[in-house]
């Protein structure tokens, strides 16, 4: 004999109770079956907020009840055609006691406990009703048995205990004597060893399932749902999450007990001495394989089995040092808790015994605290203890799997991943089998919580990365087109799910919280809200993404400067914007101090030479005990352009001007051909060696005139270049004279830095670079006479893009 249980959802309309109707048509072919059958989704809700009014003297309450009727007789009328009047009207009755039952609360105003359990107990009467009556009009050989006549329990209103014995012999006695191949009984609802109707708690339905196949020995407990089995976390909340194929009944009451809704946790327990399998199943996909819950579960290659969390707890901690060595004060404490009928769901204790931390349900910690409060007073008052300490707004987290006991570093690469992404621990415990690592964490960050741990033990090491990219002019652009371009491959080959969640110009934002379609996020930003970074970055902040980027695609001051509020948020920063590494020291700084204090990369390798690695080189350099003697470099796209491609031919006015149609100036070709965009970047490279220098420090020899220098704007820079123009012409021809290329070149050694036009001579590494290509030398102690060489396109929107996505890669791997 099989039981089948079947959730409110299950139930919460006639086209779901049809599909109920055929799995227990088919299941009753092949043996007898029993169907445990929940309230219509959402009824047991509408029975207590009626109560609640009813009480209030509140008459709409009548309405309330109204709209219960309704439904029903909606359901009962879309079920079943023939003979129809005849059990609406047996529906009827059932209803007048309904509302004779809640008319009574109106005139008493009172809904005592007593009274709760039996107004919520028609819930699952009504509908267990209709569906006897609806299998019996196909018919199908079905029965309804009430199950406050089988099951029995204490006077513990609303959350009665079974008194199994007397339970177990009414069960057993009923289906020895049962003929019918369709058996339907009420879950939840129970009565009293006095005859009072009485409640099995919230989620009951289960529990009576169990106990019904516990009493017969069914060979198997079926609990038919909305959902297709036991997931490895919340598919609501965990996109990746999904079906558990076996688990074993120690997993699944660990994740019940953290938070899995599917089942309720004492359920197993009826089941479990008797090593009854149980099978969740999808009521409204059927064919789906589901979970089954037995004593031993083979799961290839998984180190963990699920994740679950707890939502809306509260933290208790009592302390002082009248607590240390002092046997009893636990046992005071959790006496107290259970006088109180408030369920601890965490324990937590310091060796030091100084303290001791509970989590209880947020709505119980008033009285919780109260009550701890008052058994303590006598403590407190000699200051032998302190005042219990609150903490609200909390939730649990929970890491389950039989397995995790064989493995080391479970623990590590749990809390390591959190950490990483901001992540504050609270509280943690765990059990001596290992089963079960559960951490408090705050309520906000439940969701980035279960994402990082899903992505860490159930994604086979996949990682979502989350960008906020400000600045999608022509870099930002071809960035977006080559994360649109190169998906598939990050996800093949990197097992990375880059995904843009957020873009601003200097105009309008967008954000898009699962990922913007990056065919048409330029239309969603035309349509976006105004820009303004403060909000862009609470936006960021709040939607609090596991593994976020800051992405910088300006060259904006006021961007900069947002740097510090990402970092210490745990938001990595990726820039190709020169400011805020060439800033002042100390900002500099500190903004490393921040990214390594909050674990949250700082990259920005295009700050020098786009998509070279040049920072990189580096740090590679000095991160393996090399030291840096001098560095020569030819850093500036822009300038190398231009003196390429200027002659006794050519002007210099429109060069430069082609420079920038071309996107290798910055909009102000000033900041370029100031070589004050050089200065930053070997400022920079400085930094990065290790030296302690600013920006004045760095000797600039100009070879712009005066009049170039004090232009007011960039029209006017234009026209003095055409103005001095015999000025550049003579530069020209010295270098020709001299059969040298001229070039920008910037120089560190330990004595100081400078940048500068020189005349390069033939044979110089730098004579012959091309374009607006790179080149940077590095004499270390380890390469004293032929440098170390990188060299490249230095400018330009394509490689630039490549190069802020490497640094985006780079996160991913962090």
């Amino acid at each position: 004999m099989k039981v089948l249980k079947f959730g409110g959802t299950s139930v919460g309309s006639s086209q779901h109770i049809n599909r109920v109707i055929a799995i227990l048509k088919a299941q009753s072919q092949e043996e007898r079956v029993i169907g445990i059958v929940s309230a219509i989704g959402g009824i047991t809700d509408q029975l207590h907020k009626t109560g609640l009014l009813a009480q209030q003297g509140d008459v709409s309450y009548l309405d309330a009840l109204i709209a219960i009727e309704e439904q029903h007789f909606q359901i009962l009328k879309e079920l079943i055609q023939e003979h129809a009047s005849v059990i609406k009207s047996r529906l009827q009755e059932k209803l007048q006691h309904l509302k004779n039952l809640l008319n009574g609360i109106y005139l008493i105003n009172e809904l005592s406990p007593k009274t709760s359990d039996k107004l919520l107990s028609f819930g699952e009467q009504l509908s267990a009703f209709i569906i006897t009556e609806a299998l019996k009009s196909r018919g199908l050989n079905a029965v309804l048995k009430n199950s406050q006549e089988l099951i029995v329990t204490d006077e513990a209103f609303t959350k009665a205990q079974v008194l199994l014995p007397e339970t177990n012999a009414h069960i057993l006695a009923y289906f020895r004597k049962a003929q019918q191949s369709i058996s339907i009984l009420p879950g939840f609802i129970s009565r009293s060893i006095n005859g009072e109707a009485t409640t099995l708690g919230r989620g009951g339905s289960d529990y009576t399932a169990a106990l019904v196949a516990a009493a017969i020995s069914a060979q198997e407990l079926v609990i038919w749902t909305d959902v297709s089995g036991m997931f490895t976390a919340n598919p609501k909340l965990v996109k990746q999450a999904y079906p558990i194929e076996n688990i074993t009944y120690q997993e699944a009451m660990e994740l019940s007990h953290f938070g899995a809704k599917v089942l309720y946790p004492p359920s197993i327990l009826p089941v479990l001495e008797l090593k009854i399998p149980v099978l969740i199943k999808n009521t409204l996909q059927p064919q789906d394989a589901g979970t089954r819950i037995s004593e031993t579960a083979h799961k290839e290659g998984l180190n963990a089995t699920g994740i679950s969390n707890v939502d809306h707890i509260s933290l208790l901690t009592l302390q002082g040092n009248g607590m240390v060595g002092i046997p009893g004060f636990s046992k005071k404490l959790f006496e107290r808790l259970a006088h109180d009928r408030i369920n601890v769901i965490l324990i937590t204790q310091a060796s030091s015994e100084h303290s001791i931390c509970i989590a209880v349900d947020q709505q119980d910690i008033q009285k919780a605290e109260n009550g701890i409060n008052d058994t303590f007073s006598y403590e407190i008052e000699r200051h032998q203890l302190d005042s219990v300490i609150v903490e609200k707004n909390l939730a649990i987290i929970a890491l389950v799997g039989s397995r995790m006991k064989h493995l080391q570093g479970m623990s590590g690469k749990m809390f390591g991943a959190l950490g990483k992404n901001n992540i504050n621990i609270r509280a943690i415990a765990q059990g001596a089998s290992e089963m079960n690592i559960s951490a408090v964490i705050d309520q906000k960050d439940v969701k980035k919580a279960l994402n990082t741990l899903h992505e860490r033990f159930f994604e086979g090491n996949h990682k979502q990365i989350n960008l906020f990219i400000a600045g999608v002019g022509n870099v930002g652009e071809k960035l977006i087109d080559q994360i649109k371009e190169q998906r598939k491959y990050l996800k093949e080959h990197l097992k990375l799910h880059v995904r843009v969640i957020g873009i601003t110009n200097s105009r309008k934002m967008y954000f898009k919280s699962d990922g913007m379609d990056l065919q048409t996020w330029q239309e969603s930003l035309v349509n976006g809200e105004v820009t303004r970074l403060e909000k862009f970055r609470k936006k960021a902040i709040d939607l609090n993404l596991r593994n976020s980027v800051f992405v910088d695609v300006t060259a904006s001051a006021s961007v900069s400067k947002e740097y510090a509020y990402y970092l210490k948020e745990s938001i990595a920063v990726v820039a190709c914007n020169k400011i805020a590494c060439s800033a002042a020291l100390e900002d500099y700084q500190q903004l490393k101090k921040y990214s390594l204090k909050y674990n949250a990369p700082f990259l920005f390798e295009t700050n020098v030479g786009a998509g070279l690695p040049i920072i990189d080189t580096l740090r590679n350099l000095m991160a393996s005990g090399d030291k840096i003697i001098s560095i020569q470099a030819v850093l500036s796209g822009s300038l190398n352009f231009v003196f390429n491609n200027f002659s006794d031919q050519t002007k210099f006015h429109d060069i430069v001007q082609q420079a920038q149609e071309l996107g290798f100036t910055e909009p102000d070709p000033r900041i370029d051909l100031s070589g004050v965009d050089v200065a930053r970047k070997i400022l920079i490279l400085a930094r990065e060696s290790g030296l302690a220098m600013n920006l004045e420090d760095i000797q600039n020899n100009s070879f712009l005139t005066d009049n170039n220098n004090n232009s007011d704007s960039v029209a006017d820079f234009y026209s003095t270049l055409i103005d001095d123009e015999a000025h550049f012409q003579s530069l020209y021809a010295s270098a020709k004279a001299n059969k040298n290329q001229l070039k920008y070149v910037a120089t560190l050694t330990e004595n100081g830095a400078s940048v500068g036009l020189k005349e390069v001579p033939v044979g110089h590494p730098f004579h012959n670079l091309k374009g607006s290509d790179n080149i940077v030398m590095f004499y270390t102690r380890r390469y004293p006479e032929q440098p170390l060489i990188v060299k490249g396109a230095g400018a330009g929107a394509d490689v630039t893009a490549s190069g802020l996505f490497a640094d985006i890669i780079k996160t991913g791997n962090n």
